[in-house]
């Protein structure tokens, strides 16, 4: 079902007006970019290859700045780097000389205003950790290394490195692209129930259209580059979800609207 545009109000997080972003080299990755995403909100991006989906993440977060238009995270106009903004990639990134437990330390060593508190309160923020990542079945992983947990371990570990510092706004770039079904289905179900015990407000770019229906409140599907936002779909199913929504009639039905809309873009471009 296609939804009309969310109206402005106090409760938005993110705003992205009449946007558009020229790289070095003349590449228009976006052009008349509009977006508003709801505080507590769910969404997730899709589109055809190269529409500037990642493009879009920088721009949310402060990484890379328009060449037009405006862009507000948390009513504040982004001139830089947001810093209630988490983020986590498709690889894990996750330093292989530190621990989980350190590597999960690493935002507040860095991040006002746990950095200005760190040494006085790292007992705690250790504690905070390690209970963290029992939320996500990492249970007694704290003292491992990178190299000694699998792909699927690792990626739990990323996320909750971009959640230890309680970001307002959690930024995923195809956060689990890389690993296999099952592993990818187990953290759907680790990610949707984080964020209803959290709240905080996702964007998730993601090729996945099963992904994408199944974790977000709104799919947004952008257009060939210049990328756009060309539709907004509600995801109208009751929470929390599980494998079996995956294959109920409307789910079903919304993965392939979606994906009509981005084969009429491919052909299109």
């Amino acid at each position: 079902m296609q939804a009309n545009s969310v109206a402005d109000t106090p409760d938005m997080m993110v705003e992205i007006d009449d946007v558009q972003l020229t790289y070095p080299g003349g590449t228009l990755a976006v052009e008349h970019l509009d977006m508003r995403v709801q505080r507590g909100q769910f969404i997730a991006v899709v589109g055809p290859s190269g529409c500037g989906k990642s493009s879009l993440m920088k721009l949310a977060s402060g990484l890379v700045l328009p060449s037009h238009g405006g862009i507000k995270v948390a009513g504040q106009k982004v001139r830089g780097p947001v810093k209630i903004v988490g983020m986590a990639f498709q690889n894990p990134t996750l330093l292989p000389w530190r621990t989980t437990l350190d590597n999960l330390l690493l935002p507040l060593e860095i991040v006002q205003p746990y950095r200005g508190r760190f040494r006085a309160e790292k007992r705690q923020f250790e504690a905070d950790v390690r209970a963290l990542l029992a939320t996500v079945g990492l249970d007694g992983f704290a003292e491992r290394f990178p190299w000694q947990l699998s792909g699927g371990m690792q990626q739990r570990a990323s996320l909750c490195r971009a959640l230890i510092h309680q970001p307002q706004l959690l930024m995923l770039d195809e956060p689990f692209g890389a690993l296999d079904a099952f592993t990818r289905e187990e953290l759907w179900d680790v990610l949707q129930d984080i964020w209803m015990q959290r709240g905080f407000t996702t964007v998730l770019v993601t090729h996945d259209l099963r992904e994408a229906v199944y974790l977000a409140d709104r799919v947004l599907v952008m257009s060939a580059r210049p990328g756009r936002i060309i539709a907004d779909h509600v995801v109208d199913l009751p929470r929390p979800r599980n494998l079996d929504t995956s294959f109920l009639p409307h789910f079903t039905d919304l993965v392939h609207e979606l994906r009509d809309l981005i084969r009429a873009e491919r052909a299109g471009a």
